[in-house]
């Protein structure tokens, strides 16, 4: 019996693909390889992981948290609020890099997540500042208007140079960022301002996209 052989041309195919592989296989989408963004002023790549044998991050593994309060979101937040994905975001974080100032990512989770892992160039305003008192608490009212770019007079909110808000948290599960939404409503900010990443942290990771630890 002759010694099974393989061609050499498919040889060298099998060897090839994993090379292939670490070389930058793995793209953002077929025409976008990578994001290059801004984070705490320094410049940062958004790529997806090459490594083929790379699992999730054991902090999104879980499949069975508790409900409540750690319950499936419907895919709508809010009347007029849109929900987006992921090349979204990474529009939105592009448009920043490139100096448009009317548009923002937030991150609404409390300080420990984001120090764990966030998405590079949002910036982390947890979701318990906004809280909601009438009139606005002056702690509220500074984020309002030194972040957000809204304005108020008399006790009114005018919020028609506001910025619009790319908001996510932890995931599908997770309540952060569909509270700071509420809060935000609350005081009169225009859902067609509002945009809310529903996969949050746990999509991003599954995607093996970038991410940045906050430092502050």
């Amino acid at each position: 019996m002759r010694t099974p052989y393989l061609p050499l041309a498919l040889f060298w195919w099998l060897i090839a693909v994993p090379l292939a592989a670490q070389a930058g296989d793995v793209w953002i989408t077929p025409k976008i390889e990578s994001v290059q963004v801004v984070n705490q002023g320094e410049p940062v790549v958004i790529s997806r992981n090459q490594d083929s044998n790379h699992v999730v991050n054991p902090l999104y593994a879980y499949t069975s948290r508790k409900c409540p309060p750690f319950c499936i979101h419907p895919m709508h937040v809010a009347p007029g609020v849109e929900t987006i994905g992921e090349l979204e975001v990474l529009d939105y974080l592009v448009r920043i890099r490139k100096g448009d100032r009317s548009v923002l990512v937030v991150d609404t989770r409390t300080p420990q997540w984001p120090k764990r892992g966030m998405i590079p160039g949002a910036v982390n305003i947890p979701w318990t500042l906004l809280e909601t008192k009438q009139p606005a608490p002056e702690s509220v009212s500074s984020i309002l208007v030194g972040q957000f770019g809204a304005r108020s007079s008399d006790g009114k909110w005018d919020f028609s140079n506001a910025k619009t808000l790319a908001l996510y948290c932890n995931g599908m599960w997770c309540s952060q960022s569909t509270n700071a939404i509420e809060r935000l409503l609350h005081y009169g900010y225009p859902p067609e301002k509002l945009k809310w990443y529903r996969g949050g942290m746990q999509d991003w990771e599954i995607l093996g996209l970038t991410t940045v630890k906050l430092e502050k």
